[in-house]
């Protein structure tokens, strides 16, 4: 049976939002902390340095994806104009930029899934099959 190897990393930003047609207070304008967790996964090492991904660079592609979103009102991003800044279109979001800067950097090591978090206690994932 052939192994695999998954890395995580974790980064936050900061960033107001408010959520289109929610009915509640959440529809206010207000703000959070995002956590965002990254995994990557892969059966084999880059043959030099044995590696799957350098940790140094999961967490500089994840960075600028967040750079983005940082200190922002997210309803104000194109990315939001349409679509409520919720944790899941967030996290949606973020899988694809990050995926878009990955791939180029590590063909070895497939994006497996970002999670968004407003509080330590809850959040949601997005993962592509």
């Amino acid at each position: 049976m052939a192994g695999k190897w998954r890395l995580t990393i974790d980064e936050g930003f900061s960033a107001s939002h408010q959520l289109r047609n929610y009915n509640g207070k959440c529809e206010h304008l207000h703000g959070h902390n995002f956590g965002v967790s990254v995994e990557v996964e892969g059966e084999t090492l880059d043959p030099d340095v044995e590696l799957l991904v350098d940790f140094g660079v999961l967490k500089r592609v994840t960075r600028e994806a967040v750079a983005g979103l940082d200190h922002t009102h997210l309803n104000d991003l194109p990315a939001f104009a349409e679509r409520n800044p919720s944790s899941e279109n967030i996290s949606r979001h973020l899988y694809r930029e990050i995926k878009a800067r990955l791939t180029p950097l590590a063909p070895q090591a497939r994006l497996r899934s970002v999670s968004v978090s407003e509080k330590g206690t809850s959040r949601a994932t997005y993962f592509e099959d």
